[in-house]
């Protein structure tokens, strides 16, 4: 049977034990980047990005956004309507590129004062590639509360996991399988660990707080949408999905089973119906909810009085690969 639990990090067991034998190397998430996740599959190295786009594909983000509300889902997907970004947003951006590179730091030397000495140049980077981050700060003068809080989160990824113990097979790992319909799940997966014996654990880290029992579902969807796409491209179904919640100190653990697996393909084939029939018909209905106060886009909603801007002829079939019926 699958598990769900809320684990205690000083008493919790781990997936694996020992060192792990690597390969290559918003809740407070991290900056959204317009269609994103997408990812080419292998051997697709240097094909048209216009043609990749035009591939019918769906990761865990925007599988979300078109369940939160069909029309946000047009507006990041098909119109790619600019976001300010977010606090939260920024430093889960920042917290995930210092723990991705920490692991570049040999074993034994992997500390939390040298995961906080990675922030100002992680920063610097990503001031340079996206400037627009630096309106999340209130001086941008004085970075050093910025860097304390994004140290802090760091501090306490140090209390649930002992990184000088791990060798992740892949970090920041980029991966793409396609269904037999054609479309491809796409995704970016944090690390993969993979044990002696083969096998794998997914983990993903979340800069905000865990969600309150019973509340667990949507970030478990994320998870098993990540195992249902490791699983197609290793041969081999995850022994473990975990979920860091650095924001309050709590890990999230769940063992999938093949049946849920098998679930959530026909869960993700259920969106994109509901995708593909929006697309189709042009009728991206707004879905309004208590999460509607963190949106963007309220001045073009018409749940809020406004008007969505008209889509350039040929949008959806570039961002979707979908054509509308006349």
């Amino acid at each position: 049977m699958p598990t769900d639990e809320l684990v205690n990090p000083a008493t919790a067991p781990t997936l694996p034990t020992g060192p792990v034998p690597g390969g290559a190397g918003p809740d407070g998430g991290v900056l959204p980047g317009g269609v994103a996740e997408v990812a080419a599959p292998d051997g697709a190295a240097g094909t048209d990005e216009t043609a990749r786009r035009r591939r019918p594909g769906l990761s865990p983000s925007r599988a979300n956004d078109f369940l939160q509300c069909p029309l946000l889902f047009r507006f990041r997907v098909v119109d790619r309507l600019p976001e300010p970004p977010s606090a939260a947003a920024v430093r889960g951006t920042l917290v995930h590129a210092v723990l991705e590179n920490l692991y570049d730091a040999p074993a034994g030397t992997r500390t939390p004062q040298t995961a906080r000495a990675l922030v100002p140049q992680e920063w610097d980077r990503l001031v340079t590639e996206r400037p627009e981050v630096v309106e999340v700060l209130e001086d941008p003068e004085d970075v050093e509360a910025w860097f304390s809080g994004a140290g802090a989160l760091l501090d306490t990824y140090f209390t649930l996991e002992d990184p000088n113990r791990l060798e992740p097979a892949e970090r920041e790992m980029a991966v793409a399988t396609s269904l037999e319909d054609g479309l491809e799940l796409r995704g970016i997966v944090d690390r993969l660990d993979v044990a002696p014996d083969g096998a794998i654990r997914i983990v993903d880290y979340k800069t905000g707080r865990s969600p309150r029992e019973g509340y667990e579902s949507g970030a478990l969807f994320q998870m098993r949408f990540y195992a249902l796409v490791v699983s197609r491209l290793r041969g081999r179904a995850p022994a473990m999905l975990q979920l860091v919640y650095l924001g309050d100190g709590v890990v999230l653990r769940h063992c999938p089973d093949p049946a849920e697996l098998a679930t959530t393909e026909r869960r993700i084939r259920a969106i994109w119906a509901g995708i593909r029939s929006a697309a189709e018909t042009g009728r991206w209905l707004p879905r309004t909810s208590a999460l509607c106060g963190w949106c963007a886009h309220q001045s073009v909603c018409p749940a809020f009085g406004g008007e969505p801007p008209d889509l350039p002829a040929g949008a959806v079939e570039l961002a979707l690969g979908i054509t509308p019926r006349d």
